[in-house]
């Protein structure tokens, strides 16, 4: 551990750092409340202008609408490409990199021979692919040099489920995608991470019963209770912080080196790809840099999509298709469920004990310990989660608006962002602001975007006055709008197909006519845009400004539908 490195709190009693930190997150609600009041005031003032800026917004929407869907199809076609690659061949011969890259070559020639002698389109166009595929894989290999590749057999994957409220039913399945991983189970630990505010019965069932379930089919089965500390938040990140310092003990007794040690911080419900360990494992091992990459897999959330109602199936799939892009860009952040490996944790000291966000923020820990120099390194294979479902339609409404305004609480990391990074000489003038910038612009457009796409071209018109009404703008400005705003439904019309495309299979308590409701739901987008999204931002960034805070990780109540 770096003794000289300290990440800033955001609960500090130092005057000075008192005052930065208030002055920078009341930021985010100041741009947001003055972007939707100005909206109003400047539609009277200057109606002119902001019939200008309302085109000009237009148009710079299509721009991101059309660039977002464009990469979220690409991140589609990578997906389908991870799904169909033997991770786990790839990483068990990546150790001998010479004869493995003689065996690829060998292996396209030979199908190329026998792509010449099959007629049927359906052989010829996977044998195709699987041709394309190795010809990327072995431009992959000439770039790796065999003596930074670890040995696979030395890794050690920790899977930690974080729980508070759920019961053995909501977790169990998680446990089981994890067994049926083709990594071997051997080289897998469990840390089931418990609270101990939660009632000891419930606790301790669930503990026994998935402890008695799983005995000995893993390397081990770590459970610990972590216990709210002076100073500490109720909340995941605490927890995790708890469980992780457990792991190091029980690490330091054995004598294994952090290095080998590769911990996933997952949802208790998530549901993992066969091929992901493999596949992380790969990633992680091929890597010279190692040390300074965060791990991402795609999160979906695809459990329950077809149990679950309209409103949140087009929340969760839209957040899916977010993450799904963001795996395109280099500047891409953790999210959810997604893996770092020990010996970094311990480097920067886990995960801050007083913050709700825990998702992320480990990220940007990494991010000032090292220098602007860390990044995070996606894996194309999903991972699936619950979306909210809740016993009844409106109780899973107000659990969604919840969960939303948890993610949206993520802004509460940019004072602590800056704070961190802002001193730091190291990290250039240049990437401070870029990063500056696209956490303000990302949260400001999730708060007001959908406010301003429905109501800013009605405002001029409305509170204009006769003057603009009459002139050739103001009859225009309906028309122009309805205009760009259909060829912005392109990126809806992406959205609808690449829902399909990612959907499971049909569950058969449910019929055929299912289908029609998941074509029907995104004509509710007008709807959840400014209740489901923006509203829950709104908020989250309000309470901040008041110093309405929220003192404990609020766990989103996902119940199982019964079949």
């Amino acid at each position: 551990m770096n003794n000289n490195f300290k990440f800033p709190s955001p609960k500090t009693t130092v005057p000075s750092e008192k005052k930065a930190q208030r002055m920078l997150e009341v930021i985010p609600a100041i741009l947001t409340w003055s972007t939707l009041i100005g909206m109003v005031v400047f539609s009277y003032l200057v109606p002119v202008w902001m019939a200008v800026f309302i085109i000009a917004f237009d148009i710079y929407w299509i721009h991101r609408t059309i660039f977002i869907s464009y990469y979220s199809v690409k991140a589609y076609l990578q997906l389908k490409e991870g799904k169909r690659i033997d991770w786990f061949e790839r990483c068990s011969h990546v150790n001998e990199v010479e004869d493995y890259k003689q065996e690829i070559a060998k292996r396209i020639v030979d199908n190329e021979n026998l792509l010449a002698m099959i007629h049927r389109k359906k052989y010829k166009k996977e044998l195709k692919q699987a041709i394309d595929s190795d010809r990327k894989f072995l431009q992959e290999l000439k770039k790796i040099n065999g003596e930074d590749v670890m040995d696979w057999r030395d890794i050690i994957h920790v899977v930690a489920l974080p729980t508070a409220i759920e019961n053995a039913e909501n977790i169990d399945p998680a446990i089981k995608s994890i067994q049926n991983s083709i990594f071997p189970n051997e080289q897998i630990i469990i840390l089931l991470a418990t609270e101990e505010r939660e009632n000891e019965e419930k606790r301790m069932k669930k503990v026994n019963f998935l402890k008695e379930k799983y005995d000995g089919v893993f390397q081990d089965f770590i459970v610990t209770t972590h216990e709210v500390a002076d100073g500490e938040m109720k909340c995941k990140a605490s927890n995790m912080t708890y469980a992780a310092k457990k792991l190091q003990k029980y690490f330091d007794e054995k004598n294994i080196d952090y290095e080998r040690i590769m911990l996933s911080n997952f949802d208790c419900e998530t549901i993992t790809h066969s091929q992901f360990l493999a596949a992380l494992t790969y990633a992680y091992i091929t890597e010279p840099d190692r040390l300074k990459r965060a791990y991402q897999p795609i999160p979906l959330y695809h459990n329950n999509i077809w149990d679950t109602n309209a409103f949140v199936r087009v929340i969760v799939t839209s957040s899916s298709f977010w993450h799904m892009f963001q795996t395109t860009r280099k500047e891409m952040v953790t999210f959810s469920s997604h893996s770092e490996p020990f010996a970094t944790l311990v480097k920067f000291d886990f995960w801050p004990v007083n913050m709700i966000s825990e998702d992320s923020i480990i990220y940007w820990k990494g991010y000032s310990y090292y220098n602007s120099e860390y990044y995070v390194r996606p894996i194309h294979l999903p991972v699936s989660m619950d979306a909210v479902l809740a016993e009844t339609y409106w109780e899973t409404l107000k659990n969604q608006y919840k969960q939303k305004r948890r993610w949206a609480y993520g802004i509460e990391n940019f004072p602590i962002i800056m704070r961190a990074i802002w001193p730091n000489k190291k990290i250039k003038f240049y990437e401070k602001l870029r990063v500056a910038f696209e956490m303000l612009e990302g949260h400001h457009s999730w708060a007001t975007a959908p406010f301003i796409l429905a109501l800013l071209g009605w405002l001029p018109l409305i509170f204009g006055g006769s003057e603009f009404n009459q002139s050739t703008l103001a009859h225009n400005l309906p028309l122009i709008t309805r205009l760009l705003m259909t060829l912005a439904m392109s990126g809806l019309i992406v959205s609808v197909a690449l829902s399909f495309f990612l959907l499971p299979k049909r569950p058969e308590h449910h019929s055929r006519k299912r289908y029609i409701y998941m074509m029907l739901q995104w004509a509710l987008v007008p709807i959840i845009a400014p209740t489901l999204g923006a509203m829950p931002a709104i908020e989250s960034q309000t309470r901040i400004l008041f110093k309405k805070y929220f003192t404990e990780f609020w766990v989103t109540d996902k119940v199982k539908k019964k079949q």
